[in-house]
């Protein structure tokens, strides 16, 4: 018969072992390159990502941070939109929930070519070039835009004629264009938010490119090509119906 404290200590081994075998598990799915890597478990399967900490250095200590201690474990993948992308990290599985604070994002917009595109050859930027110029003729209801059809037309065009960062700058968004941001390329690991500098826990994997997200969304990692399969399976298994079981982190960059 054991002793009870040789059975705490026996079932502390047990739990030790499991949690080394599971680490190192998850870490065979890592690629031979050197680089900061996460591997997030899913009750579908394991989804292998780099981060990019020079990219988005704020951004990713926070993910770290927040997988280390354990907070990503048990949320679902709350929402999930089939050509498009895969969202989590909300705690309260309803869309609106976070980790009780909001950083700015890390976008650069030189480095994502928004300086030198102009809004009128860039047409997903249309919504936020819609928003501008009714701000910038006060336009409040949607009787007084009926009314001011020409007025909106050649505001408009005058718009068109700006670059991307400018007008989303003008629309409340910053940048900072020393860093060297990714563009939203299938397989992106990016934040998800409400608006200009509105980033907590939630963040989403995108199954297709994105380009209409660029500069709206901090890119912070890459999925790895091996493992699109599990994020097709996530996206088909709907709403809700996939958990993280953990989050893992591996620093292979030394």
């Amino acid at each position: 018969m054991f002793s009870k404290h040789a059975k705490l200590i026996f079932t502390l081994s047990l739990i030790a072992g499991t949690t080394l075998f599971c680490s190192q598990n998850m870490e065979a799915k890592l690629p031979a390159r050197p680089g900061l890597f996460a591997v997030i478990d899913t009750t579908q399967g394991a989804l292998a990502i780099e981060l990019f900490p020079d990219a988005a250095p704020k951004t990713v200590q926070n993910f770290i941070d927040l997988a280390k201690k354990g907070f990503y474990k048990g949320i679902v993948f709350h929402r999930v939109i089939p050509d498009f992308m895969a969202q989590t990290g909300d705690p309260t599985g309803s869309g609106s929930g976070g980790p009780g604070y909001q950083f700015e994002d890390e976008i650069s917009a030189k480095a994502l070519g928004l300086d030198k595109t102009k809004v009128k050859e860039a047409p997903e930027y249309g919504r936020q070039a819609q928003q501008l110029a009714i701000k910038n003729l006060r336009i409040s209801s949607q009787a007084e835009l009926n009314q001011r059809r020409a007025q909106m037309e050649a505001e408009m065009r005058k718009i068109g004629e700006m670059s991307v960062e400018e007008v989303l700058t003008q629309s409340g968004y910053s940048f900072q264009n020393s860093l060297p941001s990714k563009q939203p390329v299938k397989g992106a690991l990016a934040m998800a938010n409400a608006g200009p500098n509105t980033n907590g826990s939630q963040f989403f994997i995108n199954q297709v490119d994105t380009p209409h997200l660029a500069g709206l969304h901090t890119v912070f990692g890459q999925l790895e090509a091996t493992d699109a399969a599990i994020l097709d399976k996530i996206i088909a298994a709907g709403n809700g119906n996939t958990k993280i079981k953990d989050i893992h982190i591996f620093d292979k960059r030394k």
